[in-house]
């Protein structure tokens, strides 16, 4: 199992245009370079960042904004604006196991529980760290 890169990316996303907000125009093909990536895919994530109210997107040429403070929007906030993760399913199950086999007849009682806590102490810390944290460590690395 491994999230898709959409997550990193919408991260690495809000990141530039909080760092190069005051300096250049954050436009998509501008998102695109340092990203290296296709445009198109900066565009979908940065529908979908807007969507859940995380941005604000200007038409043509015009750039993008984070709409709302940075120490209010957390992780958990980009992970579930661009990932297609409803509660409870971030680990996909096989389908039809073998229901003859005693452990395939009961997989899902034996794991169901386990992995829904899993993915709630995943949340849960994905909540406790905001973006504002995240721009701060950029920022130390990046030496700004």
């Amino acid at each position: 199992m491994q999230i898709s890169s959409r997550f990193t990316i919408a991260v690495h996303i809000l990141i530039c245009i909080e760092i190069f907000k005051n300096d250049y125009k954050v436009t998509s093909d501008f998102l695109a370079s340092s990203v290296n990536v296709n445009p198109v895919v900066i565009r979908r994530l940065l529908q979908q960042l807007k969507k859940a109210g995380i941005i604000n997107v200007k038409r043509g040429s015009g750039g993008t904004d984070i709409e709302k403070p940075l120490d209010e929007i957390t992780i958990l906030n980009i992970y579930n604006a661009v990932e297609c993760v409803e509660k409870g399913e971030l680990f996909h199950f096989h389908e039809k196991p073998n229901s003859s086999c005693p452990v395939g007849k009961n997989i899902h009682a034996v794991l169901d529980i386990r992995l829904e806590e899993i993915q709630n102490a995943m949340e849960k810390e994905m909540r406790s760290i905001s973006l504002q944290d995240i721009i701060n460590d950029a920022k130390k690395i990046i030496n700004l």
